[in-house]
C-alpha cells in the first residue's frame, strides 16, 4: 500500500485513524482492563500501539504490565522497530526493561522482534527473571524455535503470545478496509501462542490458525 510515499491523502487517512485509536495512558484508556485485573485478582501483560501525549504523534510499540490491585507497574516501549515499522513507530528507550516480583516468579517481557536481541535479555536476565513474556504481532515463525531457546537461555518459563488476524477480520469502518482487503492473504497472522519451560520443553506447544484459551500450572 505504497507506505513510504510522501503526501499521499491515503496513508495520511489511514495514520490519522490509527493515531486516534493507540492507547493513551494518560487518559487511562486501559481503565476496563485495570478494573478486570482488579477484580480477578490477576497480572495483565498487554502489548498495544501507545501514543503518548506529551511527545505529540508519537506512536509506540508498548508492553502494558498491570498488577493484581489493577495498577499499572510498567510500560517498555520497543527499543528499535522492525524495518518497516519505523515508518509509524518511534524507537523507545530502556527505562521499561524491568523485572518484577509476581508470587515465587520474577517476571519480565520483551515486544516482538526484541526477543532475538541479546543485551535486550540479558537485561532481564540479570535481574533474576524465570518467567519471560514474549509478545508478538502473531506468527508461528517467530515463536516455534525462539520460544524454547528464550526458555533454555535464560533458565526461565517463555511465554509467547501471538495475534491470530485474517483477512475477514479488517472491519468495514477502517478507512480504505477494501484495499487492505485486496493487499492481504487469507490469513496475515497465524497466531503460535506457546509456553515452554526452562528446560526447553513444550508446556503447551504453539497454537496455530485458531483462537483459544491456554492455561499451563
Amino acid at each position: 500500500t505504497e507506505g513510504a510515499r510522501f503526501e499521499s491523502a491515503l496513508q495520511k487517512a489511514l495514520f490519522a485513524h490509527y493515531a486516534e485509536q493507540a492507547v493513551d495512558l494518560t487518559r487511562d484508556d486501559l481503565a476496563p482492563v485495570r478494573a478486570a485485573a482488579r477484580k480477578g485478582r490477576l497480572w495483565v501483560a498487554l502489548g498495544c500501539i501507545e501514543r503518548a501525549r506529551e511527545r505529540g504523534h508519537s506512536l509506540y510499540c508498548s508492553l502494558v504490565l498491570i498488577d493484581d490491585r489493577g495498577e499499572i507497574r510498567n510500560v517498555h516501549r520497543k527499543l528499535m522497530p522492525t524495518y518497516e515499522e519505523r515508518l509509524v513507530w518511534s524507537p523507545g528507550d530502556g527505562q521499561g526493561l524491568q523485572c518484577f516480583a509476581l508470587d515465587s516468579f520474577t517476571l519480565g517481557g520483551l515486544n516482538c522482534w526484541e526477543n532475538w536481541m541479546p543485551l535486550a535479555r540479558s537485561a532481564l536476565y540479570a535481574q533474576g527473571e524465570d518467567l519471560h513474556i514474549a509478545v508478538w504481532p502473531g506468527n508461528a515463525n517467530n515463536t516455534a524455535d525462539l520460544t524454547r531457546h528464550l526458555a533454555r537461555e535464560g533458565r526461565s518459563y517463555a511465554l509467547s503470545v501471538s495475534g491470530l488476524l485474517r483477512r475477514e477480520d479488517i472491519p468495514p469502518h477502517l478507512p480504505h478496509a477494501d484495499i487492505l482487503r485486496a493487499a492481504l492473504p487469507e490469513v496475515c497472522a497465524n497466531g503460535g501462542s506457546c509456553i515452554a519451560a526452562p528446560t526447553g520443553e513444550w508446556l503447551l506447544p504453539p497454537c496455530v490458525g485458531e483462537e483459544r484459551l491456554m492455561v499451563a500450572e
